[in-house]
């Protein structure tokens, strides 16, 4: 199973967007699934309030995970850290028009720019490209 059928398959049981990133990639990162799925489910919907979108979120949560150099490098790893946060939502941006769950979503317009499950494709094969 590749990783963007993981996190689809997690999405479809239940999982938030942003869970169905983390989770795909919990193991490659050394977390297990159960604290993957607590950390990230504040930041599914949105951060609960249609904002970032979760998908985005986690894929960003996985590039702290991947390029952080801990507490043993306070500070060192952030501006490399938020360069590709920054990345990756320009990518997804670029690709789907906004990274907004509510515009997404097209909560005030009527039009739809991209489903849950392909905004998760997304952020799924963007998390390959820059941190895997």
């Amino acid at each position: 199973m590749t990783k963007v059928e993981k996190a689809v398959s997690l999405h479809d049981k239940g999982y938030n967007c942003a869970q169905a990133v983390v989770c795909a990639f919990a193991e490659d990162f050394g977390l297990d699934e159960q604290t993957a799925y607590k950390m990230s489910e504040a930041f599914g919907l949105g951060v609960g309030q249609m904002e970032i979108c979760g998908a985005v979120s986690g894929a960003c949560m996985l590039a702290g995970m991947k390029n952080s150099g801990g507490l043993e490098n306070i500070g060192k790893t952030k501006a490399e850290t938020y360069k590709i946060n920054r990345a990756i939502a320009d990518e997804f941006n670029q690709i789907n028009e906004s990274v907004i769950c509510r515009e997404l979503k097209g909560v005030q317009t009527g039009t739809v720019l991209r489903s849950c499950t392909g905004c998760i494709e997304d952020a799924v094969k963007i998390v390959e490209k820059y941190i895997k």
